[in-house]
């Protein structure tokens, strides 16, 4: 999956959110690309108390014919629908806020005191930085030098 897809991904979301939003779902990562089968559409979603298998057979009924109605010139196309799982993504701030005292893990594309990986619990969450506490001590992390953020599962 690794063609930049960013302008189909765009249109499938755009496609998707409606749905979603009327099932209280939450989009949380979509990604497009060629599998080992052909091409992939797959969506990651999210709602309080957790996705069951029968959120993504809903969602994947009703997104595929959306699809194939509103996205032109996809081809064909194989549909995931599932749940980020344990280790789910942190991509807006509010997914931050939401966390707020789990364990999570944060790449950073440049050195923070020394380091780009870090695991620990989710502390604070600043208009530009959080703090996690890592090993009993504080660390601030500007959000702009963090490339990746995801729960660390337990």
């Amino acid at each position: 999956m690794k063609k930049d897809n960013s302008r189909l991904i765009e249109k499938i979301k755009q496609v998707a959110q409606p749905l979603c939003e009327a099932e209280d779902f939450e989009i949380v990562h979509i990604e497009y690309g060629n599998g080992d089968q052909g091409n992939i559409v797959r969506l990651f979603l999210d709602k309080p108390g957790g996705i069951t298998l029968d959120d993504c057979v809903y969602v994947s009924r009703q997104l595929g014919d959306l699809i194939d109605i509103h996205i032109e010139n996809i081809g064909s196309y194989r549909l995931e629908v599932s749940s980020p799982g344990p280790n789910r993504p942190l991509n807006k701030k509010q997914d931050f806020y939401r966390f707020k005292g789990e364990r999570v893990k944060i790449e950073t594309e440049e050195l923070v005191e020394n380091q780009k990986k870090f695991t620990g619990i989710l502390e604070i969450i600043n208009d530009d930085s959080v703090v996690i506490a890592v090993d009993g001590k504080n660390i601030e992390i500007s959000d702009h030098v963090i490339s990746k953020a995801m729960l660390a599962g337990q």
